[in-house]
């Protein structure tokens, strides 16, 4: 089997283990440095299937990696755009409370807004909604004009081309199987390929937690998949929705509930839910691995969470399969709606880790083992925040070379 010798070796080619190789190539292009990437291209998991949103910072706890990250990499997003020539559209949104209940949680989010640096966002009562998005039902919401969207594939795609004209190396359809120690080092052993490298990247996504226990991380997590699916509005039903509508999220959960996205490319979604995937790459109902699933159901973490919120699991699942269930969700925000008026799209599975205490973990999470640094929680809205989670993870890498 070939053996080849780089500084650093990053695993996985989804936008988070693209952006840290382009920034540490720009800071430093002599870096010896290649991307593995089990499949055949880039962003074929969370990144490609994403809800291309561009998102603000305003849901993230003040101070957190997450609030951090985002808003910085909104900035640092927002400029790679201009530069590559990449469309995108802050087209704004707007987060609607419903009932009166809601309302301390949405005075919650406008204040975090606040002390995240967001400019220009405000309080608005019904009146104000409707001149946004007039067919909308609410008391009350929060207008946030920094949102956007875009497609992250075609980030990717930039980031790819800058890589290699730096003198980076990507290889696809290589899954890697171990992670050794060598003579100071790491050797890592893929489909096709052994590579020895002074520092390995886990971006490993869905299986990071795999990933980073091959490097030697003792982890006190696992990676639960959730699948979110997406109905799409009929050509006819496109007018209902201006922007991006979104509901006041449950705080319990890290999950943003169900809302209306216009894409960047036409066309709106509706959704996602969220379920429990039966495969760790399980995009379609009946997707199903025996090991991985066992695996799910049968972690501690995964136990206790499912004790303490039984009830909305058995109502996201329901509302899986039922399109009406689905359909209540959205009339809520646009009571105009009807089961007619959607048809099925795609989805997406969000790698989200999972604690032995049964905490879902809500900031972005990254460990140090020896010789590697493993990203191991980056779901949402690690795609907006990706090239400030890069900057971090280059200074990091940086450091211990």
């Amino acid at each position: 089997m070939p053996h080849y010798m780089y500084d650093i070796c990053i695993i996985g080619a989804g936008i988070v283990g693209l952006a840290t190789a382009h920034e540490i190539l720009r800071q430093q292009p002599k870096t010896r440095l290649c991307i593995l990437e089990k499949e055949n291209a880039t962003a074929k998991h969370q990144t490609g299937n994403n809800s291309g949103v561009i998102h603000s910072g305003i849901y993230y706890k003040p101070n957190s990696l997450k609030a951090k990250n985002c808003i910085s990499g909104y900035q640092r997003l927002i400029e790679f755009c201009q530069e590559e020539e990449i469309e995108y559209e802050l087209c704004g949104k707007i987060i609607v409370a419903t009932s009166k209940e809601e309302l301390p949680t949405l005075q919650t989010l406008y204040e975090r807004g606040v002390h995240n640096g967001l400019k220009n966002i405000a309080l608005v009562e019904e009146k104000r909604l409707k001149e946004i998005e007039p067919h909308v039902n609410g008391i009350r919401g929060i207008i946030v004009p920094q949102a956007g969207i875009i497609d992250y594939k075609e980030v990717c795609l930039k980031l790819r081309k800058r890589i290699e004209d730096y003198g980076g190396k990507i290889v696809f359809n290589e899954r890697v199987n171990a992670i050794n120690e060598s003579l100071g080092s790491r050797e890592i052993i893929s489909t096709n390929k052994t590579i020895q490298a002074k520092l390995v990247i886990n971006c490993g996504g869905l299986y990071s937690d795999k990933l980073a226990e091959l490097s030697g991380a003792q982890l006190q997590h696992k990676i639960i998949p959730f699948r979110g699916e997406y109905y799409e509005l009929k050509k006819e039903k496109e007018y209902l929705v201006n922007g991006l509508i979104y509901p006041v999220p449950n705080p319990d959960f890290p999950f943003l509930g169900v809302h209306f996205t216009k894409m960047i490319k036409g066309g709106v979604e509706a959704g996602p839910n969220a379920v429990l995937a039966f495969k760790r790459e399980g995009y379609r109902k009946f997707d199903f691995k025996y090991a991985e699933f066992m695996e799910s159901i049968g972690y501690i973490g995964f136990r206790k969470m499912a004790a303490k919120y039984w009830k909305e699991g058995l109502y996201e699942m329901y509302r899986s399969w039922s399109k009406q269930a689905f359909v209540r969700a959205l009339q809520k925000l646009i009571p105009d709606i009807s089961t007619k008026d959607i048809k099925a799209g795609n989805a997406g599975v969000r790698a989200q880790a999972c604690s032995q205490e049964g905490y879902l973990l809500d900031d972005f999470h990254i460990i140090n083992s020896p010789f590697a640094i493993n990203v191991c929680n980056a779901p949402s809205p690690a795609a907006t925040s990706a090239l400030a989670i890069g900057h971090t993870i280059a200074n990091l890498a940086f450091d211990r070379l």
